[in-house]
């Protein structure tokens, strides 16, 4: 019995040991901001598009600036709009409009849709640090950049 403890705690020790490789654990977020940044560029010189950058890294596209009220931060909105990935796949999308706080969604939202008058529409190229991280959420990878094509229908 006494050389089954020791047996065990070697093993424990060794297990729990330092790796060599500096991969992350799967509990570690990854910084994909540079990775982001180049693959949102590279997305907008093949579909011939010129954003606007905020300080934050969102990208953003204003169609029409639209000419009604200007949310804040706290506003409540309703928004029409389609989130896709940089290929094209849809993963959310709400033509009807959807209304929500801009304190309860996505950074990425709450700055991009301060841009807009109510009748605005445009979009917003979000890095996965404004959007939901390194970590899978739902049926969004970890790491995404997701565009949304927005249309501000009311700041209510």
């Amino acid at each position: 019995m006494k050389y089954f403890a020791i047996l065990l705690l070697v093993t424990t020790m060794i297990s729990c040991g330092s790796s060599d490789d500096n991969s992350p654990t799967p509990l570690e977020p990854i910084d994909y901001t540079d990775i982001n940044e180049k693959e949102i560029n590279v997305y907008l010189t093949e579909n011939d598009l010129v954003s606007e950058t905020t300080a934050s890294g969102l990208h953003y596209i204003i169609e029409n600036p639209g000419d009604g009220a200007k949310p804040s931060a706290s506003s409540n909105v309703t928004v029409a709009y389609k989130g896709y990935f940089l290929d094209g796949a849809v993963f959310d999308q709400n033509n009807a409009g959807f209304t929500t706080g801009l304190d309860k969604v996505i950074a990425g939202w709450t700055e991009g849709i301060q841009l807009f008058n109510e009748g605005g529409n445009g979009m917003l190229l979000v890095p996965a640090h404004l959007g939901y991280g390194s970590f899978d959420y739902s049926s969004i990878p970890g790491g995404s950049v997701l565009i949304f094509d927005i249309e501000l229908i009311s700041v209510n």
